[in-house]
């Protein structure tokens, strides 16, 4: 069978009446064929995210059975092309196939649907036992909630794929909710490089449109990065300036943001040349268990603790329970707006590393906008804060002058 991969099967596969999985690269096998529930793929145009999630969804409709299998484009011609791949490859004592509307039937009762999600109602109402969300970043809101719906009495899993297409998306929320380890969740990213590793992609093909297209444009079709955002405060290659790995060097400086209800507690520590040298997260434990972590990783170092609200009590607890030196930081529009700005200018700067992953993700998220009663900095809504927060109180700490008791002052 052949959907379209880059290497044509075997004489002997072309002539089997069985379903053969035609060959993917192992980042493709991996992203598609991930046990989580919802894999989301956020990968370059042309680098076979398609391919493997056609194979992926006729191996659920063959192993799963009577039910039914949905492919969702944005389009309905969008959903035609995955039709034609899905018909002209499988061998027709596989299939049965109506054009009106486009499904493939198996000889297990299995009906795989091509589905458009122009208009997000017609998606209501079936049950279905496995689907496919195909160009998500390009797919309306609505159509994926509707699509969610339907996997409800079956529990089915969902692979989520497509270009990146801007910050300001279901599909980029999403992925990076999968990105930071949300449950069930699992997160890939395929670029053009790794498909020209793999073979599947030409690398001249891939500097011709490098050299022809804008960069924001080129980023994000084929290195699968969304485009900087102008309401970032931080900015995104000064972001990327600063990623390095943790330090190895002793702390001299945490910062600390506690969980409220579904967030995370994030601690964060700067060495001496202020790059980070450990990372501390955790979600979903109790406020004793929390202290008792946070004063194991902090010790004697000097900390700012996110004293908010619920935090109040419990940097009471650190301070007289525990002996350490933690500083309390009380979080409000103003407060938070100075705090932000200041880590702001030490990321333009250069003058701070953070590790890749959770935190980098969130500082490239992280968005600002003008309010009648000032600057608002905060995460897009859905989306978490806590790690840029953390580093931004680990900055603040970092920065403090520092009083030495009987030092005498400068003439």
């Amino acid at each position: 069978m052949s959907l379209g991969s880059s290497r044509s099967p075997s004489a002997a596969a072309r002539r089997s009446s069985r379903f053969n999985r035609p060959w993917l690269y192992p980042k493709q096998r991996e992203a598609l064929f991930d046990p989580a529930r919802y894999s989301l793929i956020e990968a370059s145009t042309k680098s076979g995210k398609t391919v493997g999630a056609i194979a992926w969804l006729i191996e659920q409709a063959l192993k799963g059975g009577l039910g039914n299998y949905w492919w969702v484009a944005p389009t309905y011609s969008q959903a035609e092309v995955a039709y034609r791949r899905i018909r002209d490859g499988l061998p027709a004592p596989v299939r049965r196939c109506t054009e009106r509307p486009p499904t493939v039937t198996f000889p297990n009762g299995a009906v795989l649907w091509c589905k458009s999600g122009e208009i997000p109602d017609n998606l209501y109402g079936d049950d279905v036992a496995a689907a496919v969300a195909d160009e998500a970043s390009r797919m309306r809101e609505e159509s994926w909630h509707a699509l969610r719906s339907t996997l409800t009495a079956t529990g089915g899993p969902i692979r989520i794929i497509g270009n990146v297409h801007g910050r300001r998306n279901w599909f980029y929320r999403l992925a990076r909710k999968a990105e930071s380890g949300a449950p069930g969740m699992a997160y890939h990213r395929i670029t053009a490089h790794d498909a020209v590793e793999a073979g599947v992609l030409d690398a001249a093909e891939i500097e011709d449109a490098k050299r022809n297209l804008p960069a924001h444009v080129f980023r994000e079709l084929y290195e699968a990065e969304a485009a900087d955002d102008a309401s970032n405060p931080f900015g995104e290659e000064a972001i990327r300036a600063c990623v390095a790995p943790l330090s190895q060097k002793p702390p001299v400086a945490w910062g600390w943001d506690l969980a409220k209800a579904v967030d995370w507690t994030v601690g964060i520590a700067l060495d001496e040349d202020g790059r980070a040298c450990r990372f501390e997260r955790w979600q979903g434990v109790p406020w004793g268990d929390t202290v008792r972590r946070i004063h194991a990783a902090t010790g004697s170092t000097s900390a700012l603790v996110d004293s908010t609200g619920l935090g109040d009590p419990i940097v009471e607890r650190l301070q007289q329970e525990t002996g350490g030196s933690y500083e309390g930081f009380v979080f409000s529009a103003r407060s938070k707006q100075q705090l932000m700005e200041g880590l702001a200018a030490a990321i333009q700067a250069g003058e701070l590393a953070f590790p890749d992953g959770p935190v980098s993700s969130e500082l490239q998220e992280f968005e600002y906008e003008y309010t009648r009663t000032g600057v608002r900095y905060a995460a897009p809504e859905g989306l978490h804060d806590d790690c840029v927060c953390a580093l931004a109180l680990a900055w603040r700490k970092f920065t403090q002058p520092v009083i030495r008791w009987g030092a005498v002052p400068a003439a």
